[in-house]
């Protein structure tokens, strides 16, 4: 009895120690379980803490996003409106770069019109002294061509002058004559003595001779006159060994002369006391 007693007292005692083992154990657990959730609380206090002020901060950051997104769009706006304006002031720089240009252009088109215009202007002065001089020495030549002229009129008495002569009449005309009759010039002259045979009338045409060839202003000094019934615009054929070799009209009268202008082919053509006849008008 005493035995199973001991046993039982040892049993009971482990199972008392074993209890206690169990409840130190739990305890122990429970008491870790007690720590580990303080702490999980903690943390998750902390936690929740972080994330409200995360969330603080969150919306911190959306009204600041909603800000910076308004200042984008406002700072895009003005990127748009500082590009156009570039754009602007790049057109018109590129508009006044093209004026420039044209205005440069213009410029030396002046520079060169006026360059033009002065060489013209110096041309211009070179050709009115030339003219100048032309007229000078045309002055002096006419004053030289008069003083001939008269001194040719006080002379022309002793000048035998072309005669009007009826063909049928002339019993030895001169070879130059007889050569202007083969090739029947015969021009009526008015107010010259014609003679009738039958039915029909022949006037010679009147006659002269070259008496100055002026080859500068072409024309040609012929001894026959108003007193010969000669007007200005009455045209003469010259002749040389029968032949005509130009034409002569008259520009101007004087009572013994004319003065007859010719082309400017003939003054290399025409010689002093060449025949002229005179055309039918």
């Amino acid at each position: 009895m005493n035995r199973k007693g001991a046993i039982l007292k040892f049993a009971l005692i482990g199972i008392i120690f074993i209890s206690v083992v169990l409840i130190g154990g739990v305890a122990y657990l429970y008491q870790i379980e007690i720590t580990k959730n303080k702490k999980l609380q903690a943390q998750v206090d902390e936690l929740t803490a972080r994330e409200r002020v995360t969330e603080g901060k969150l919306e911190d950051s959306k009204k600041k996003v909603s800000e910076l997104m308004l200042k984008f769009q406002e700072t895009k706006g003005r990127i748009t409106a500082i590009t156009e304006e570039l754009d602007k002031e790049k057109s018109m720089r590129q508009e006044a770069s093209k004026e420039l240009e044209q205005i440069k252009a213009d410029m030396e088109q002046q520079n060169f019109s006026r360059q033009d215009i002065e060489n013209k202007l110096t041309q211009a002065q070179n050709d009115g002294r030339k003219l100048k001089e032309q007229l000078r020495v045309i002055t002096q030549q006419k004053t030289e061509l008069e003083v001939k002229i008269r001194n040719l009129e006080s002379s022309a008495s002793g000048v035998e002058l072309g005669k009007v002569v009826v063909n049928s009449e002339v019993s030895d005309p001169p070879k130059e004559k007889n050569r202007v009759a083969e090739k029947n010039i015969n021009i009526p002259v008015p107010e010259l003595e014609k003679e009738k045979k039958g039915d029909s009338s022949q006037v010679k045409p009147l006659e002269g001779k070259v008496t100055v060839v002026n080859k500068e202003y072409n024309f040609a000094v012929i001894n026959l006159g108003q007193k010969d019934g000669i007007n200005i615009e009455d045209q003469f054929s010259v002749y040389r060994e029968g032949k005509v070799v130009g034409d002569l009209k008259v520009e101007k009268v004087h009572e013994s002369m004319s003065a007859a202008g010719f082309v400017a082919e003939l003054k290399d053509v025409i010689k002093e006391n060449d025949l002229v006849v005179q055309k039918a008008k």
